[in-house]
């Protein structure tokens, strides 16, 4: 194989499907297949890794959950547990 040093992870498409298609999938690839994800349940780095489209399991504490395609989270997944959380703060201020 050769050099890889501007096509990274998709240095295995060689000449084929085009530049613009080869930059985003290595842009998707890398943001899915890097050390840096963190497991919502145990906040461990490294350990998450995808079964398949949408399902993410933690080696560690084996939890399963669900996601994005290619991301842990996504933005409109996050916008939902920003509201959620939000909400349960609201409701345990009531309650006392």
């Amino acid at each position: 194989m050769g050099k890889t040093k501007k096509v990274g992870i998709t240095g295995k498409y060689g000449a084929r499907y085009g530049s613009v298609v080869r930059k985003r999938t290595r842009m998707i690839l890398e943001k899915m297949k890097s050390n840096n994800i963190k497991c919502p349940k145990c906040e461990t780095k490294g350990s998450v890794q995808r079964l398949s489209t949408g399902i993410w399991y933690c080696k560690k504490c084996k939890a399963k959950f669900t996601g994005g395609a290619y991301s842990i989270e996504t933005p409109r997944g996050a916008e939902s547990f920003r509201v959620s959380k939000r909400k349960q703060k609201e409701l345990d201020l009531v309650e006392k």
